[in-house]
């Protein structure tokens, strides 16, 4: 459902998807129970189904796709209790003292603790005699070993993906500054167009400012914090500021595929306002979300007459963006983040068919999940992204592009159960695609009906 607002006569919507590509095990992840604890409710399959019910997508969600990669190994499902524990303490929600963790060591080691298994015979602590055999890789701070004939045997495996996985134990942690509200560092205003800039090479070459940000990050309270409690040794500045760098670009994937995606449909900010909903939207994507989260568009689009973004999903963390979505024009040269909880096909019935939300002009869907019919994709690689097409063929959607992503997360992120595997990234390959809507009612004016709804007062 992305109708492009005075253009309903059309039997097509614009939507695209951009796919995280990412296992959501690796990130900070909160548990139904966790989210029951909070006050929220989820109607979902749990922490890693941030996708729509079969009702949703028969409703017209149409562009709204979604990836997967649900961790269900014995080790994934051991340990996601303690996985939620430390994440949410990580987090900085109440659960921290509910699972007893009193400094941010613990906190820290609890994030650990979720890694902390034979990556050769898959033993786990409470399986060896002593727990504390267990001996990281000394080279990637990553991988552990119950003794030195399992690291002997894994070592021809693990030598491909000991410097990846080195990457990924840093970012893991180097995040936290995320929620701490010191990352990303602050931005530059864009001096090329967006239509210049092929990635995030050309994005850093614009922040004139880059080192200074970099040096600030790097000298911060929170950073001492974080490596004087983390358990490993802090890695050198060069590799510190790349990891800040790589977590940086995840936390703005959203916003610039966003913007990526409006190129897509020739749909121009600078000459009129515009609307876009983030379907399956969940504690991911809102969990410590603030409104000020997307404001990398409005820099990608200096001299917008108004963007709006709506996350809409089951799983929405309440919290500074829970505010109502805008009925009509948005601010100029801003972006209006707000969330809704709820399935998507409940919001347009409630909330745009009743005319208390604006119609979108494009639907987008970020969050991993599991394929119901007409709604969901699943490319992790370019493999995936092949059999999702042939999906979307069989639905009679019209294909617009697809392929990787430009604004790609640069984080890895590695396949927790296993952790000897090549990373993935989120948001790592799209699929852009116009899908059918309803056909307007005999006798209705839609046109007159949203010429009226586009200049309502908010």
């Amino acid at each position: 459902m992305a109708n492009k607002k005075g253009r309903t006569k059309e039997s097509k919507t614009k939507a695209t998807s951009k796919l995280r590509s990412a296992s959501p095990s690796s990130r900070y992840g909160l548990s139904e129970t966790d989210l029951d604890q909070m006050g929220e409710s989820t109607d979902s399959s749990g922490p890693r189904s941030a996708t729509s019910s079969p009702a949703e997508s028969e409703k017209g969600s149409e562009g709204a796709i979604v990836s997967a990669d649900v961790d269900s190994s014995p080790i994934g499902e051991d340990y996601l209790k303690l996985e939620n524990a430390g994440r949410s303490a990580l987090e900085g929600t109440k659960f921290g003292k509910d699972f007893g963790i009193r400094s941010h060591r613990e906190m820290f080691q609890k994030i650990e603790d979720t890694f902390r298994f034979c990556a050769e015979c898959k033993k786990l602590p409470q399986d060896l005699m002593d727990p504390a055999a267990l001996r990281r890789c000394k080279r990637c701070q990553n991988v552990y070993y119950c003794g030195v004939s399992c690291q002997k045997v894994n070592w021809p495996t693990h030598k491909a993906f000991c410097k990846k996985l080195q990457l990924a134990a840093i970012d893991r942690l180097v995040e936290w500054l995320v929620f701490r509200g010191v990352l990303p560092f602050t931005t530059c205003a864009w001096t090329r167009q967006p239509h210049e800039l092929t990635g995030w090479g050309d994005w850093f070459s614009m922040q004139e400012n880059l080192e200074y940000e970099l040096d600030k990050v790097l000298e911060s309270d929170h950073m001492r914090i974080l490596w004087s409690n983390a358990g490993k040794p802090r890695p050198e500045d060069p590799d510190l500021k790349e990891s800040v760098k790589r977590v940086t670009s995840e936390f703005l994937s959203r916003p610039l595929t966003i913007g990526f995606g409006l190129k897509t449909f020739g749909l121009n900010p600078l000459k009129q306002p515009l609307t876009i909903h983030v379907v399956g939207a969940s504690h991911t994507e809102t969990l410590n979300a603030r409104v000020t989260d997307m404001d990398e568009l409005a820099r990608m689009f200096s001299g917008n007459q108004g963007l709006e973004v709506v996350m809409v999903g089951p799983e929405v963390i309440r919290g500074d963006i829970s505010r109502p979505p805008l009925k009509a024009l948005g601010p100029k040269g801003r972006v209006y983040l707000s969330a809704y909880k709820e399935l998507y096909h409940i919001f347009w019935e409630s909330m745009v068919e009743t005319r208390e939300a604006a119609r979108p002009d494009l639907v987008v869907g970020f969050h991993p999940g599991p394929c119901h019919r007409g709604l969901t994709l699943c490319p992790h690689s370019d493999l995936e992204l092949k059999y999702s097409l042939q999906i979307l063929a069989e639905l009679e959607c019209h294909i617009i592009t697809s392929g990787a992503n430009p604004w790609c997360s640069l984080k890895p992120e590695q396949v927790q159960s296993c952790p000897n595997k090549l990373p993935v990234y989120c948001n790592g390959y799209y699929a852009a695609f116009l899908g059918a809507v309803e056909e307007p009612r005999e006798g209705e004016d839609v046109e007159e009906e949203e010429e009226q709804l586009s200049h309502r007062p908010l």
